[in-house]
Order: C-alpha cells, then sequence, then structure tokens
C-alpha cells in the first residue's frame, strides 16, 4: 500500500505476506478517573495530535485549554553500553511526561449574530519548531490562534551594588562635586575631565548587581490571531509542507492562511449556492497532501472526497478528482446519506492514500484510482439494526477519527464504550483488533478472522468485517453510547496509538 518511499504494504507483500497481528499493550494514562468520579464537562478532550518527530504530544479540550506532552524514554540516559544493549533488546515502552498547558481560547459572544461562541478546541496542529521553540495552531469553531511555547530562563538578581561598608545616613565629611548626568564632575575648580583617573585598583565602592539564571520554565505567546474569516463553524485546520501556509475549513468554505499574515486570507473553495435552499452538501473535513503544498483534499456529507490542485485557478471551484463509492441497489434507506458523511480524512504518509471515516466504516482510497475505495473495514456492523435508536439520541451524528501508521500498514478508528478498532492495512491482512480504552486494553478482545479479501477487476478491493461482539453486544445492546472514542492519534514513527475517553488519555503501543 505504499507509492512513495515509506516500506508500506507493497513492501510486506513482496517480502512474502502481510505482517503478524500486533500485540497491543497498556502504556500510561493521563487523567485517569478514579470509581464513580463525575467528569467536569470542560476537562473532555476535544483533540489529539503528535508532531512531526513524535517527540511531542498535544491535547485540547472543552475548556479551551491546551496539554503538551514530551516524550522522555528516547533520551540519553548516560547509562553504560551493556544497559543500552540490554534497552535495544527489550522492546521500548513509549513514555512522555506532562510538558506545560496554557488557555487557548477563552469563551466569546458575537453581538452582531447573537451568537455565543465557546472555547472548545476543535482541532491542533503542529508546525515546524525553531530555535527550540515549538509552534502550534489551534482553533475553536471560529478563531485560530498560532502558538511560540519557549523554555525561558528566570533571572534574578544574586548580590546587589551596595556597599556594605557605606551605611546609609552617614554624613560626609565634605560637600559633594556638582554632576552632570552621566556622573562627571562639572564643577570648573576641579576642571572638566582634567585630571580624572581610575585610583589603583579600581573603585571600591563601585559595584554592579550579579544577575543569576537559577531556574527554566515554559511560557507560552500566541502570534497571530486569526479570525473574521468564517461564518460556520471552523471542523478543519491543516499546515502545508511549505512551512508557510495552512487551510482552514467550515461548512461551506476552505481559506487558505500565510501564517505572517493575520489579517488576510483566500477563499479557495467555496460551495456555498446562490440560494441556501439548493444546498444539498457541506464540507466536513479538508487536509493539504503531506509532499505537494499545491494540492489538498476535502470530504463531503455526502460520502464523497474531492482532490483539487491550486495550481488550476484562485477558486478551485472544480476539482481535480472525485472518489465516492457508487451507492448499492435497493440499499437506500432514512438513514442512507447521514451515515455516508464523512467525518475525518487523513493522507498517509507518503501521499498515495487517502483513509476516510464515515459513521459504519473506514474506507481506503488511492489517489490514482477514482472508482471506488481500494479497502473498507467495517468498523461496528452490528449497530446497523439500531440505527433507528441512534438517531433518536443524536449518536448518529457523532464525529469520530482516523488515523494511520506512519508506515501505511495499519489503520485505526474509534467506536462506542471507548472501544477502539485496529485493522491490517497490507494486502491479504486480516488483521482486526477490537481494544479497549483501560488499563486491559485487551480486555473485550476476541480473536475471529476476517472476511477474505475478494479481487475486482484486477484491483484488490478488501472488505473487512473485523472481531464481531457475540451475545449482548452483537445487537448492540451492550454498547454504552455515552462512552466514545472519537479522538486518537497514530505515532509518525512507531507502533503507538494515543486515544481520548472523556477527560483521560490512554497510550497504548505494540
Amino acid at each position: 500500500m505504499n507509492g512513495g518511499g515509506d516500506g508500506g504494504a507493497s513492501s510486506a507483500a513482496t517480502s512474502g505476506g502481510p505482517p503478524p497481528s500486533l500485540e497491543w499493550r497498556f502504556s500510561q494514562v493521563f487523567g485517569e478517573r478514579t470509581a464513580g468520579e463525575e467528569v467536569q464537562e470542560v476537562d473532555i478532550i476535544s483533540a489529539i495530535e503528535f508532531d512531526k518527530s513524535g517527540d511531542h504530544l498535544a491535547t485540547g479540550d472543552r475548556g479551551g485549554r491546551v496539554v503538551l506532552f514530551e516524550r522522555t524514554d528516547n533520551k540519553d540516559h548516560g547509562g553504560s553500553r551493556r544497559d543500552a544493549e540490554q534497552m535495544d533488546y527489550t522492546v521500548r515502552h513509549p513514555e512522555f511526561r506532562y510538558k506545560t498547558e496554557f488557555q487557548s481560547h477563552e469563551p466569546e459572544f458575537d453581538y452582531l449574530k447573537s451568537l455565543e461562541i465557546e472555547e472548545k478546541i476543535n482541532k491542533i496542529r503542529w508546525c515546524q519548531p525553531a530555535n527550540g521553540a515549538l509552534f502550534l495552531l489551534s482553533t475553536n469553531d471560529k478563531t485560530i490562534k498560532y502558538w511560540k511555547v519557549q523554555e525561558k530562563k528566570i533571572k534574578k538578581i544574586s548580590e546587589m551594588n551596595i556597599d556594605p561598608s557605606k551605611t546609609p545616613g552617614q554624613p560626609s565629611s565634605s560637600s559633594p562635586p556638582l554632576l552632570v548626568a552621566n556622573g562627571v564632575d562639572a564643577d570648573p575648580a576641579h576642571g572638566y575631565m582634567s585630571n580624572f583617573s581610575f585610583p589603583p585598583g579600581g573603585i571600591p565602592s563601585l559595584r554592579l548587581p550579579v544577575v543569576t539564571s537559577l531556574e527554566t520554565s515554559l511560557v507560552a505567546r500566541c502570534r497571530r490571531v486569526y479570525a473574521h474569516a468564517h461564518d460556520y463553524h471552523i471542523n478543519s485546520i491543516s499546515n502545508s509542507s511549505d512551512g508557510e501556509t495552512f487551510i482552514s475549513a467550515d461548512d461551506l468554505r476552505v481559506n487558505l492562511w500565510n501564517l505572517e499574515i493575520s489579517n488576510q486570507s483566500f477563499n479557495i473553495v467555496d460551495v456555498k449556492p446562490t440560494n441556501m435552499e439548493d444546498l444539498t452538501e457541506v464540507i466536513t473535513s479538508a487536509e493539504f497532501h503531506p509532499i505537494h503544498c499545491n494540492m489538498l483534499a476535502y470530504s463531503s456529507s455526502k460520502g464523497s472526497i474531492r482532490l483539487i490542485d491550486m495550481r488550476q485557478s484562485a477558486l478551485c471551484d472544480s476539482h481535480t478528482k472525485l472518489f465516492e463509492e457508487p451507492e448499492a441497489p435497493g440499499s437506500r434507506s432514512f438513514f442512507t446519506e447521514i451515515i455516508a458523511s464523512i467525518s475525518d480524512i487523513k493522507f498517509s504518509k507518503d501521499g498515495r492514500y487517502i483513509l476516510s471515516r464515515d459513521y459504519m466504516t473506514l474506507k481506503l482510497w488511492d489517489i490514482n484510482m477514482d472508482s471506488g475505495p481500494v479497502a473498507s473495514y467495517q468498523v461496528h456492523e452490528h449497530l446497523r439494526p439500531k440505527l433507528c435508536d441512534l438517531y433518536e439520541n443524536d449518536s448518529i451524528f457523532d464525529k469520530f477519527e482516523c488515523c494511520l501508521s506512519g508506515d501505511g500498514l495499519r489503520v485505526a478508528t474509534g467506536s462506542y464504550s471507548n472501544l477502539f478498532r485496529v485493522f491490517g492495512a497490507s494486502k491479504g491482512s486480516t488483521e482486526a483488533a477490537t481494544l479497549e480504552a483501560s488499563k486491559n486494553p485487551m480486555r473485550r478482545q476476541i480473536q475471529t478472522p476476517a472476511r477474505p479479501s475478494r479481487a475486482i477487476s484486477s484491483m484488490t478491493r478488501m472488505v473487512r468485517r473485523g472481531s464481531e461482539s457475540p451475545g449482548a453486544e452483537a445487537n448492540g445492546n451492550g454498547y454504552d453510547f455515552t462512552n466514545k472514542l472519537l479522538h486518537m492519534a497514530w505515532h509518525p514513527t512507531e507502533n503507538s496509538i494515543a486515544c481520548a475517553a472523556a477527560n483521560s488519555l490512554y497510550m497504548y503501543y505494540a
């Protein structure tokens, strides 16, 4: 499954079949709840993002805060060679620690529209670091902010410039000479700088304060505020590979920004019809291509993905490619359009594939093949009979995120009851794990072979049911729809996953 130089599933296939299934282990938890503890609404995590190196992790919550974590296990501990060899022999245990936090957004009120703007962080995106400082973008429904997080040394004066031999209030034997502002003797009788010279050994009473750096502290400073560019709620922000620009998307428009210019943006996609009654679909997610800064993709509520090239025109009304799966005849129902809406899209690291998540499935698309997805993964197919109940309690509108591993061999997404699914994405793989966001992730794991892949018109198109839960959960009765795992991120270089269950951040490795 690889179109670039990052490994990928094709390399696994040529080396004798798909890679073996991973065994996931619990790594860490931050903000773990005690039994019966009530979760505060403001503490619920609403965004997770690793930086490109994987050494830093950022989370945003509904209270408008951004919390940063840094990796500690890959730093040089200065141990012996034998210790280092022992560490290489065993599986490295990824460890993060709390770094800092800051208040990114505050609740606001739009007086013109009589609209309350909540502080909830919708998305976080890391920017390129510089001079030891970290940079990131965070957004709520209306305003994007560019943050710089840097370590500052706190300087304190350790010695003052007071001569201990001179006591205050002691009268001088003679009246002091007249001095001008720069401290030179201005009395004509003494002669203006006539015989001025430093005595041997210097002037003993002249002492400068001594400043020392005792400790360091992390300071987050807002460098730019990108506001008043969206009439509707922002659902996506994405950095360009050029390191200078980024996009922001709401329901009807995608805007292009320069990081250094906060008072101007360019509208590059506009799907707003002349008459709003003619509106049939909205933009749900948008992302820049990871390599080509002129290409980006955006998804819609109708289940389609459009790939656009900004070199074609200033306003990208026409797409370069359209990816959508044709509807199966006779399968249409009241819920068809609702569950077809794509909640999240992600490019693979090499930019060859796009992973999309709708309500029921994960789909993998090859950007060179627009006839349909190359693979589909059914996340919670056993909930299909309960769509009516899910519609009644609004769960059917939940927006689950998806993620790919750095090598492109696996994909992952969340579900209800704080469960998440990990699927093998390489050709012939039957890997389909169900894990729970808890200290015992394999508690709900049931090993069931996935449906074998089938070839369609020389391209391998896979449909995987994965492991379905038996008994009460087979019809969805055992699912807790209030505990949903919406947000997760895959480490860019290792098999490590961070996922949010309410206010708790769980981390796993394999």
